[in-house]
């Protein structure tokens, strides 16, 4: 299921640089995210439109060489592992995983650690580096997204807890099939206001 969301700029600000992205609950003490959709150049009153699957991950393995795995489709519960096999170091599905909230993978490799990533809608959403030869990686999200407002932020990099910390704003997409999120305040100046961003128009699933 995918929720159909469109972002629209009421702000004081012309072209802000909007992220949006998730927390792995699974490892959300390591204070750091993923820059999951980042949207610039939006003018005021423009609009921008956007997909945002609730469930569906796809998830996939790398190496230290650059290498990366076909990304397979991961659901809550689902246990992935890469081992050895003839043609070369594999990604397989091996059971149901010991959270059924969690998508998990092991490295079952003789050496070599290997990094999991996590994509949502063909976009990174998670990753988890430097996973050695017997360990596993978990990734586990509610049905929420945060959005703020940051400076040179790229999709795909890793946004560290003093970048997250500047971003307060937690939208609950339980039961949502469409919303506006409409992005206002901001400005410079001293009458500049904190940047909120609120849903209007919800259509429910």
């Amino acid at each position: 299921m995918s929720i159909r969301l469109n972002l629209i700029n009421n702000s004081n600000l012309d072209y802000p640089n909007v992220v949006i992205f998730q927390k792995n609950q699974a490892t959300v003490s390591d204070g750091f995210a993923i820059a999951w959709h980042v949207i610039s150049y939006l003018g005021q009153g423009d609009n921008h439109p956007f997909a945002f699957p609730l469930n569906t991950l796809y998830i996939s393995a790398s190496d230290s060489w650059g290498n990366f795995t076909p990304q397979l489709k991961a659901n809550a519960g689902d246990f992935f592992h890469v081992a050895q096999t003839p043609s070369g170091d594999n990604l397989m599905r091996a059971g149901a995983a010991s959270s059924p909230t969690e998508v998990q993978l092991r490295n079952d490799l003789p050496q070599g650690a290997i990094n999991a990533n996590v994509y949502k809608n063909g976009r990174l959403l998670a990753i988890k580096t430097g996973i050695a030869p017997g360990q596993k990686a978990a990734f586990s999200f509610k049905p929420t997204m945060w959005i703020g407002v940051v400076s040179q932020v790229e999709e795909g990099e890793v946004m560290n807890s003093a970048t997250l910390s500047n971003i307060n704003t937690q939208i609950s997409l339980t039961g949502i099939s469409s919303a506006d999120i409409v992005m206002t305040g901001g400005g410079t100046g001293p009458s500049s206001t904190p940047y909120k961003f609120s849903l209007e128009n919800v259509k429910m699933a």
